[in-house]
């Protein structure tokens, strides 16, 4: 395919001579005599991809131009073609954002490769420009906001993971968003272009899951009328997100187990085996581990499905992320129902910032949705008040019993349940106390305690 180029020239001859020079290349040329004819065709033909203009253009210079072309079309190539000993102009061009300059009189094969390399130019300016709005679009649409070191922990772990077919389980509290994260996985993974499938687990009625997950034949079932894919056959080239896994049937999870370790699925009804090419992620809120311990999961299926973890931390324990989500919020909410709000006052930002946030970011969202559709801060305010005088310990409220207690015993038995809760790794369990490592370790001393 031709590319486009604009070429300026005021001198009718030079003009005619340069366009007779283009045209015998795979070139399509369009011409101007001046700034303001230039501009006029910039503004006619988006296929333009490089300006070819001579310095002197009538009473102005092609400096106008290139002013203009860098603010509303900054990807296009553009070459300067200035007078012997004008190399000042020269300068001055490319310090504005020229490609390339040409000093006259220049050789054809000169003017060839100074259009040719402002072309590549351009091209990997294009390339970048896409590349950025992609990725700025795939940074809207999951959403994970936060500048907290626990969410850069994170958002390194995905931008490690997510190029490879790896089997996820994402593991976090309600509303901490665990379905972000694997729309995050399947953006930033070759799978981008294919589906992603996401299922609550915990939303299909057990009778129907078999065929929902798997697919059936016509007659499998009462009602089968026909024969159905289901969401592994859906998601082919893509991800299916499995959430609330902890709810799936343990029937479910040997087929499920089956698909993982042999990449292919069977129909209810069938004995054919149909090949999949899909990226599984899985999520829960629940603790596996006690699950399997329980008998409600399978062990082997724990182990195929942990193959990386990540964890998406509570909202309070980056709490500095707060007002980083607020604006971010606010924003989204206001543009989604075209209203406008005016700034929190700092007395309730204070207040956003100490409350406990139990329902993590989800509750955080629809808070604020609830503020840009009704505009009331006194009613946010109230309400966080009220939420907060009834989570008791969960808000971090402790209340010193009237017969008093003995302090270091529970000290102890709060580094024991750390400790456990962190499966004896030291520093999930200072950061569960919000302790310093040092000062950690110092009490673990104390106590003579061991993980």
């Amino acid at each position: 395919m031709k590319a486009t180029l604009l070429l300026v020239e005021d001198d009718p001859q030079q003009r005619e001579l340069l366009i007779q020079i283009l045209s015998a290349e795979p070139y399509q040329i369009l011409a101007a005599d001046s700034v303001e004819s230039a501009i006029l065709l910039l503004k006619e033909h988006p296929a333009i991809q490089l300006v070819f203009s001579d310095w002197k253009l009538g009473a102005r210079t092609a400096m106008l131009l290139l002013q203009y072309v860098r603010q509303h079309r900054p990807e296009l190539g553009f070459v300067v073609a200035t007078a012997y000993g004008s190399i000042s102009h020269a300068v001055e061009a490319v310090q504005a954002g020229a490609d390339d300059y040409l000093s006259k009189p220049f050789k054809r094969q000169e003017l060839l490769l100074a259009i040719e390399k402002a072309l590549r130019a351009s091209a990997l300016r294009l390339q970048n420009r896409q590349l950025t709005a992609s990725l700025s679009e795939q940074q809207q649409l999951v959403d994970l906001v936060g500048k907290a070191p626990c969410m850069q922990q994170l958002f390194e772990r995905i931008s490690r993971i997510s190029p490879t077919q790896a089997t996820v389980l994402i593991t976090g509290e309600s509303g901490t968003g665990k379905e972000l994260a694997a729309r995050a996985l399947h953006q930033l993974s070759p799978r981008q272009q294919g589906p992603f499938m996401a299922l609550n687990c915990g939303a299909i009625p057990e009778h129907l899951a078999e065929a929902e997950l798997f697919g059936a034949e016509k007659g499998a079932y009462t009602g089968a009328s026909q024969s159905k894919a289901g969401k592994f056959e859906a998601a082919q080239g893509g991800t299916i997100f499995l959430d609330e896994i902890a709810e799936l049937p343990l029937t479910l999870q040997a087929k499920l187990l089956r698909l993982l370790q042999e990449g292919t699925v069977t129909r209810l009804g069938s004995h054919q085996e149909i090949a999949l090419d899909i990226r599984v992620v899985a999520a829960t809120h629940q603790n596996l581990v006690k699950a399997v311990e329980a008998g409600r999961f399978r062990e082997d299926l724990y182990y195929r499905l942990n193959v990386v973890p990540i964890r998406m931390p509570a909202l309070r324990e980056r709490a500095e992320d707060i007002p980083q989500l607020i604006q971010h919020f606010l924003r989204l909410h206001q543009q989604r129902y075209q209203l406008q709000v005016p700034e929190l006052s700092k007395g309730v930002l204070r207040q956003l910032m100490d409350y406990h946030w139990p329902g993590n970011v989800r509750e955080l969202s629809n808070r604020l949705e609830r503020f840009v559709l009704l505009s009331d801060e006194q009613e946010l305010v109230q309400d966080l008040r009220s939420k907060a005088s009834t989570v008791g310990p969960d808000a971090g409220v402790f209340r010193l019993p009237e017969q008093g207690m003995a302090f270091e015993a529970l000290e102890q038995q709060c580094l024991q349940q750390a400790l456990a809760l962190a499966e004896g790794n030291k520093t999930k369990a200072a950061k569960l106390l919000d302790m310093p490592y040092k000062a950690f370790l110092y009490r673990l001393e104390k106590f003579n305690l061991t993980p």
